[in-house]
């Protein structure tokens, strides 16, 4: 056994014995962080604007802190970018973590020298618990892949600014340095074709362990390399043990991503945002992400049902249940302060608190009253699949087909990627609508009451989604298509690109 892998044994054991202490205390432990942001950001110029300094208790905090998105903090952004100090936290940002917004164009998330270490600590301390739970640590003496954005940085306002997983690839621990792949001028690379093969070219024949990144694009490397060398992953790299993603769910690419690499793989599952890093899998035998409670963030939980009322119902983490929708909030040592991050999570245990993230709040599908979201959506399709085990799903979206050129009733439409089609395309369809149905009351009344057709599945020809999203400039590093969509922005190019002739 390795130093690596020989001193991440107690490092584990360590970090586990203080994961449970915080547990224990998790209430106690938000509030605490609660009143530390506060105290810490009253001389704040939104400290002043807010009277932070009359915050005593939580529902003195909901007064004082209203529910921000991007835009309604573009004010205080763009202060810090012409150079000013003192505005959102003490001081200046480290970092902006650059990321694009639906609505708000480029959006400049600040991280500050409080708050990296959420970032940074919480993807360390997901490989220790996984280390301590299953004693498997020899995968750190060798190879370790991260397919990340460029660590190219630049100069806003005096603050170095860049993606979240180019800025992390700064701050990875000098013992992981020397067994980290890609090189650091291959991770420069900004053109995501170019730079994958370069990637394929420096890990070929390499004692690879460990691959980090989002399924999508770990699958277009595993399609790359197997098109290369004619092999599976498991003999291109018989190391290979633990794979690591975030930013999608894993499931609808499970199928395809096994039967590449050709054999099951132990995983961890993270949750990490340029906001702040949430959660991430401590088990792997318990459903869920465990909920960071105790790493420079206050959360609250906003019922989906209450979020575009005038005045949300605001809950903090001693209020919430299991099996709602909420759309999660953070206020942070960052700089953040009522900041609705876009998700919608459900708690599958208060005991420790675990989440799932189901979806984006104003990524649904309610063209006609149905609302259905994200985790209805997979759901459905995960149905499907175990239904056709012969199927393989690469990508997919759904939009709303409200007036069909064809005349008829209006209809849900999904676009297919497949990397291997069903048998039987029409009894896959209907297991789909079938199952949507019962998932989704309302969808259900809509089509029985002769509203809705069922839906319609359209398969997309192989290299439909990378095309498109090479067509957006967005190919590779963390990007990704939404699931579902309430409008045919996307769905309509996609049906042009992908059209099977």
């Amino acid at each position: 056994m390795g130093i690596r892998a020989l001193l991440s044994q107690p490092l584990a054991q360590y970090i586990v014995n203080q994961q449970r202490k915080w547990i224990a205390n998790s209430i106690q432990v938000q509030h605490d962080w609660m009143q530390k942001l506060v105290q810490t950001s009253i001389k704040t110029k939104f400290g002043q604007d807010h009277f932070l300094r009359d915050v005593k208790n939580y529902e003195d905090f909901k007064e004082a802190v209203p529910i921000h998105d991007y835009e309604d903090l573009k004010d205080y952004i763009a202060l810090i970018k012409d150079g000013a100090s003192d505005i959102l936290w003490p001081g200046k940002p480290l970092y902006f973590a650059k990321t694009s917004g639906t609505t708000s164009g480029t959006k400049y998330i600040p991280i500050t020298h409080d708050s990296i270490s959420n970032h940074i600590d919480s993807a360390r301390n997901a490989i220790l618990n996984y280390v301590h739970e299953t004693k498997k640590s020899a995968f750190l003496d060798k190879k370790l892949i991260f397919l990340s954005g460029s660590p190219v940085l630049t100069d806003t306002g005096g603050v170095l600014t860049g993606r979240l997983s180019g800025i992390s690839n700064h701050h990875v621990p000098a013992y992981l340095k020397s067994n980290q792949l890609p090189s650091y001028d291959t991770n420069c690379i900004e053109d995501w074709e170019t730079k994958l093969e370069k990637i394929i070219d420096e890990t070929l024949g390499q004692p690879l362990s460990l691959i980090s990144g989002i399924p999508p694009w770990v699958q277009m490397y595993f399609d790359r390399i197997i098109a290369r060398t004619g092999r599976p992953i498991k003999d291109v790299f018989p190391d290979f043990s633990l794979f690591i993603y975030g930013g999608v769910n894993f499931e609808p690419y499970r199928a395809k991503l096994t039967e590449s690499i050709g054999r099951p793989i132990d995983s961890i599952e993270l949750y990490p945002a340029s906001e702040g890093f949430i959660a991430y899998q401590d088990a792997q035998n318990e459903q869920g992400m465990l909920l960071l409670l105790n790493t420079g963030i206050f959360y609250e939980f906003i019922p989906v049902e209450s979020y575009f009322d005038e005045k949300p119902k605001r809950l903090s983490i001693g209020e919430v249940e299991t099996g709602k929708n909420y759309a999660l909030v953070i206020n942070s040592n960052a700089g953040l302060w009522g900041y609705s991050i876009g998700d919608t999570v459900k708690f599958v245990s208060t005991d420790p608190y675990r989440i799932i993230v189901t979806g984006r709040i104003k990524h649904f599908i309610s063209a006609f009253g149905e609302h259905v979201i994200g985790e209805e959506i997979e759901k459905a399709l995960l149905y499907a699949m175990e239904r056709h085990p012969e199927v393989e799903v690469t990508e997919f979206t759904v939009a709303p087909m409200v007036s069909p050129k064809q005349g008829g009733l209006p209809y849900h439409e999904w676009l297919i990627e497949f990397a291997q089609a069903p048998i039987n395309m029409d009894q896959f369809s209907a297991d789909l609508d079938r199952r949507l149905t019962e998932l989704n009351v309302y969808y259900q009344d809509l089509i029985t009451g002769n509203i809705l057709r069922p839906l319609v599945l359209r398969p997309l020809r192989p290299h439909s989604f990378i095309d498109y999203m090479r067509s957006k400039g967005k190919l590779g590093g963390q990007n990704k298509v939404p699931r579902l969509a309430n409008d045919r922005i996307i769905a309509d190019e996609l049906s042009r690109i992908g059209s099977i002739q």
